[in-house]
């Protein structure tokens, strides 16, 4: 893996690539993380972090088919490697930990 830590775009990308295990391409990636978050990304960083995301070796890829819908063009699909998915789990855990540190007065404000 070509480094260990990632930033939030970043993890927001890596958990929706395993939610759409089957269907994980840009368009549906940009898609499925509006709908799910709110946030608004273009698809440029979409596809620039899909890419920095398999150059960490936390995503694979392989071409698909190509569709006339999409006048003969390709699309690249995305899913977790074995090592996105121990990522995931790990950033989940530590989350986890942290939350569960907080003390009540924590979410008290004035």
């Amino acid at each position: 893996m070509k480094g260990n830590h990632i930033g939030e775009l970043e993890e927001l990308i890596l958990l929706t690539v395993g939610i759409l295990p089957d269907d994980a391409y840009g368009v549906s990636v940009l898609k499925e993380l509006t709908e799910q978050t709110g946030r608004q990304v273009n698809i440029s960083a979409i596809h620039a972090v899909l890419n920095r995301l398999e150059e960490k070796g936390l995503l694979s890829s392989h071409m698909g088919g190509s569709t006339n819908e999409r006048g003969g063009r390709r699309k690249r699909f995305y899913t977790l490697s074995s090592a996105g998915r121990e990522s995931v789990e790990e950033m989940k855990a530590m989350r986890d930990k942290l939350y569960s540190q907080l003390p009540p007065l924590a979410y008290n404000f004035a």
